[in-house]
């Protein structure tokens, strides 16, 4: 619970972004709290190696990466509220963050709370979610050992995936509705240089099927209709993310993936409030980029307090 209920600054979200923000806005002295859901850090402690974070020649694991940022916002005086958020009001010069912990008053509001992983949809995914029907290789993976397993995407999240899930299961297959990956050069050099990785191209899933758990996907082929079925233990689902702003509909403007949109300091139209990292309109979807929009918002949030 925080100590008080008013605060210069607070930040919605734990990620990469946010708490860079509350690294910024704590060592200016300015009254700082982060709310989390879950666990800081955000996506990026599923990463086993992050090898493109300046400072890291070796690469650093996601989890130890977002616990040194976590150690260091700290340091400083951030607070951290474990709550959820499901709201946003405007009362004249302050805003007031709804959470699951009641509500928290504050001059200046740095949303932060990135995306979550879009779902296939289709028949059988929500019946079989933990029972082969999984979002995480780093988490999963090893339940896996020896079976056959599917990826659904042809992106970065998708190719990093598969290759954590080629050290433990018999064989990766790789589906994607297109006829070649999204994902950074290295990561498809890696794909394809690994043996235990397959492709089926221009691909989707049209159900999942199995008894107790997941026997096998049903396939069809976007260019030809034809109707196929693999038999795997397993599927790892990264199709992309949808930002998490459904409570800030009405109050802020988004762009048609529901992104936040802001200029160049993260500002949004509302005075006081400002949005950082992969929530926001226009993101790389990247650590450092992420990093780096915590650190403007919460250096133009400071401006701001100051009148």
């Amino acid at each position: 619970m925080a100590s008080n209920r008013e605060y210069d600054v607070v930040i919605i979200g734990g990620g990469p972004s946010g708490l860079t923000a509350g690294l910024y806005a704590s060592r200016s002295r300015l009254s700082s709290l982060l709310i989390e859901k879950a666990a800081t850090g955000g996506y990026i402690v599923n990463a086993g190696l992050v090898e493109n974070y300046p400072g890291f020649p070796q690469g650093i694991s996601g989890l130890e990466l977002a616990e040194l940022m976590n150690k260091q916002a700290a340091k400083y005086g951030l607070e951290t509220l474990l709550a959820e958020v499901n709201g946003l009001e405007l009362r004249g010069k302050q805003e007031v963050v709804k959470t699951t912990e009641g509500d928290i008053v504050a001059k200046a509001v740095i949303i932060a709370g990135g995306s979550d992983r879009v779902k296939l949809g289709v028949p059988g995914e929500e019946e079989f979610t933990g029972k082969g029907v999984a979002y995480c290789a780093l988490c999963d993976a090893a339940f896996y050992r020896d079976r056959p397993v599917a990826v659904a995407g042809g992106g970065n999240a998708a190719i990093n995936e598969a290759l954590e899930l080629s050290k433990f299961a018999s064989k990766v297959t790789i589906i994607h509705r297109r006829q070649e990956l999204r994902a950074v050069r290295i990561l498809q050099e890696r794909a394809f240089a690994e043996p235990k990785i397959e492709f089926l191209w221009n691909a989707v899933v049209e159900a999942i099927e199995g008894e107790d758990m997941v026997r096998r996907l049903r396939l069809r082929n976007v260019l030809t209709g034809e109707k196929s079925v693999l038999a795997i233990s397993g599927i790892f689902v990264a199709i992309g993310f949808k930002p998490n702003t459904d409570y800030l509909r009405g109050i802020l403007s988004l762009d048609a993936t529901g992104a936040i949109i802001t200029n160049e300091k993260m500002e949004t139209e509302v005075p006081g409030i400002f949005a950082a990292g992969d929530i926001r309109s226009g993101s790389i979807r990247q650590v450092i980029a992420a990093a780096g929009d915590g650190a403007v918002a919460a250096i133009y949030a400071e401006r701001f307090i100051a009148g």
